[in-house]
């Protein structure tokens, strides 16, 4: 009598039951809600501002809310809301290419040293610790000394400072899974180490990246906003949130709202972010999702 191989786990559905109990998850309906607000404003900024975020009014020069200005005018008399508009623009695009990049790299190296072990195993954990004591403004700093600065380069340097947290947790969730007893079973039929990887281990191990990614995509916007604030990022005429911080730093005492503007759209993208990734933790974790 032939025995029966253990089955592979399920990988992440969307199980029916899942947007109900989303839309009772507070901090997921919270952190949905902000989030949706980034996205909207940076995608309605690619199809109309109120005004021109790039045009120069001296004559309005730190002009008061209400009239033209929604939300008044900087110190060279650009619109305020066209600028945030615009600045969420930049955030989610350099936030967006930069979790990519350390996704796809740490998880591809992440995998590697989970199926290989052994020195390849060792050399990638050694890397990633290499890496860390390389922070995103330090890589920054030590890009734009070589390339100059801009938003390229601010990219590259967010990407890499988060293809070692990739690689690490990817590491460890895949460890996890590769002592399953599918796995074992697969491995007992033959398969080779590609193709359990590629077709157990990875997609049970989906959840676990999608919550990470959102939750560094929060990090890689407040990275963005501080190497802006530096002026190692965004580099004008394109606006962005840490520059207008910067901008609206020698005029705290006389025009105090330029500084909280940004800085409001800056908490409160990250707070969406960071609480959408909570919900989305609990929602995929099985042992909390029963007590919803």
């Amino acid at each position: 009598m032939s025995a029966v191989l253990p089955t592979a786990a399920p990988p992440l559905v969307v199980a029916p039951g899942f947007w109900k109990r989303a839309l009772r998850h507070p901090s997921f309906v919270v952190g949905a809600v902000l989030t949706l607000l980034l996205i909207t404003a940076a995608t309605l900024s690619l199809v109309w501002t109120p005004h021109s975020p790039y045009e120069v009014e001296m004559d309005r020069k730190l002009a008061p809310p209400g009239g033209p200005f929604l939300l008044g005018a900087d110190a060279y008399g650009r619109d305020i809301v066209s600028l945030l508009l615009v600045g969420a623009r930049a955030s989610i695009v350099v936030g967006l290419v930069a979790v990519s990049i350390g996704l796809l790299i740490g998880t591809a190296l992440g995998l590697l040293a989970s199926a290989k072990r052994g020195w390849v195993e060792e050399g990638i954990m050694r890397l990633a610790d290499f890496g860390f004591a390389f922070p995103a403004i330090l890589s920054a700093i030590m890009l734009t000394a070589v390339f100059g600065p801009g938003m390229i380069n601010a990219i590259i340097a967010i990407g890499i400072y988060n293809i070692p947290t990739f690689a690490r947790i990817t590491r460890a969730s895949a460890n996890a899974i590769w002592s399953r007893e599918f796995v074992l079973a697969a491995r007992a039929s033959g398969k080779g180490a590609f193709s359990i990887t590629m077709e157990h281990v990875l997609p049970n191990i989906v959840s676990v990246l999608i919550v990470q990614a959102t939750i560094r995509f929060a990090i890689a916007i407040l990275a963005e906003a501080a190497l802006s604030y530096l002026g190692l990022g965004t580099q004008p005429p394109q606006p962005s949130w840490g520059r207008m911080l910067s901008e609206a730093q020698t005029l705290l005492f006389q025009a105090p709202m330029l500084a909280v503007y940004p800085g409001v759209a800056i908490a409160l993208a990250v707070l969406g972010l960071n609480l959408l990734g909570d919900g989305l933790r609990d929602l995929f974790d099985p042992r909390l999702a029963r007590k919803r």
